[in-house]
């Protein structure tokens, strides 16, 4: 039997990583089996407290904010199963995006398709609506084909790809249980080609929806107050292809110096002298977007995000994306914010998950971002009034205030998932204020 000691931890502060959220759990569990996670939420469940299990923090939102005991992923990860002849595996949920790749690797597998922040558990990845880009691919939770978990009654339950319950698990908000397995459907190892171009705005807004509809992968970002999108396009190829990767010196320069370093001056100059602003910006632009290379397919998805910030993300309907993208760039032309971070585009396939922004219909994905020590609450609220009048629905894991009224009438499966919710999590054992709010109690 495990230790007792895997069941408590140091108590202290936990904050996410853009600073937005903030809680003191009353203790920590640490516990290196699902045995242990059951004990832990049977004694919560017992005194009437909650459990939340904690993530990589990466959400923008307070949805992994523990009210009382905090499960750690810190002994959870790994690699449990491998079906090479059906490409599945089973990970350990608290496994990080970044370890995935070595453990796919010796059996020639990867996952479909990732975002470009790979620091995530796989747990907090799919649980958030996690995503990437590319109109012929889904986020990260339709890749999961099964799944087990702690239920709010303590009992251990595996949801199969049968059982209409994956539909609320695999994008599941915290709300049904602690993941403690997820199995996921992989695909051959394959290569990437990787192209980033500076490009004159107005061209890649016209042809924007032919581009996503022609190319496996593509986004754009925009500095307000320039006129040139930076666009990267990904085009896939089998794994067999020939690789041609950044060099270590280049990608030192180019992510490190060029991307996050000037970035952070951008920032940080821009906050002295606001005024300067404009200048960085275009400066900046000057000397990025132009860059071409080619390797396997984790090592281009992924991009280091070394300068902290804070964000908002909608998914609208995809023939609404160029019109809400239009409103935010007159929004940021009509108001003097001083913005120094880029409005990103992207899209996704129509999925069949309960909860999922992609829900029924093929998605623009409009994110805005703030540098973290900027205040964003004005920024983000007319951001958001935007994306709402163009029906859109908000990235669980960024920053938005909409309540359970607004997703009751956004999510046609929405009474589903909190049916699915009543039998698993009868007690409200996983709830906390962010869960209250956008469920309902």
């Amino acid at each position: 039997m495990p230790g007792l000691d895997e069941l408590t931890g140091r108590v202290g502060e936990w904050r996410n990583w853009g600073r937005t959220a903030v809680a003191t759990p009353s203790y920590v569990s640490r516990p290196g089996s699902i045995e242990n996670v059951v004990r832990t939420v049977e004694r919560a469940r017992e005194r009437g407290g909650t459990v939340k299990a904690l993530g990589a923090g990466h959400s923008f939102t307070a949805i992994s904010a523990p009210r009382d005991v905090a499960i750690s992923p810190q002994h959870l990860g790994g690699l449990v199963t491998v079906d090479v002849d059906r490409k599945r595996v089973t990970l350990r949920a608290g496994t990080r995006l970044y370890e995935v790749p070595a453990l796919l690797e010796p059996y020639g597998l990867a996952m479909e398709n990732l975002g470009d922040i790979d620091k995530q558990t796989i747990a907090g990845a799919i649980s958030t609506g996690t995503h990437g880009t590319g109109l012929g691919f889904g986020g990260i939770a339709t890749q999961v084909v099964g799944a087990t978990l702690v239920s709010g009654t303590g009992d251990v339950v595996t949801i199969g790809e049968d059982d209409p319950r994956l539909a609320a698990v695999a994008l599941g908000l915290g709300a049904l249980g602690v993941l403690v397995e997820v199995t996921v459907q992989c695909v051959d190892r394959f290569v990437l080609e990787n192209t980033e171009h500076r490009v004159p705005l107005a061209e890649t807004v016209e042809g924007f929806i032919s581009t996503v509809r022609e190319r496996d992968h593509f986004e754009f970002f925009w500095f307000p107050g320039t006129d040139v999108a930076l666009t990267k396009t990904l085009t896939r190829h089998p794994g067999d292809h020939k690789r041609a990767p950044v060099g270590a010196v280049r990608r030192f320069v180019d992510d490190g110096l060029i991307g996050n370093g000037a970035l952070l001056a951008v920032c940080e100059l821009g906050r002295a002298v606001p005024s300067l602003t404009p200048r960085l910006l275009s400066l900046a632009t000057s000397v990025a977007g132009e860059r071409k290379a080619t390797d396997y397919s984790a090592d281009v998805f992924a991009t280091d995000r070394g300068v902290r910030f804070r964000e908002t993300e909608w998914a609208v309907p995809l023939e609404n994306t160029m019109s809400a993208f239009a409103a935010v760039r007159e929004l940021t032309e009509s108001r003097d914010w001083n913005l120094t971070f880029p409005i990103e585009v992207r899209t996704a396939a129509a999925d069949d998950l309960m909860l999922s922004t992609a829900s029924g219909r093929d998605v623009g994905y409009i994110a805005a971002h703030r540098y973290y020590r900027d205040k964003d609450r004005e920024f983000f609220g007319e951001v958001e009034r935007i994306m709402i009048d163009h029906d859109g629905r908000p990235h669980w894991g960024k920053m938005h205030t909409r309540t359970a009224d607004y997703f009751r009438a956004a999510y046609p499966r929405f009474g589903e998932f909190l049916a699915v919710r009543d039998e698993l999590d009868p007690d409200r054992v996983f709830a906390n204020d962010y869960l209250d709010a956008v469920l309902g109690r």
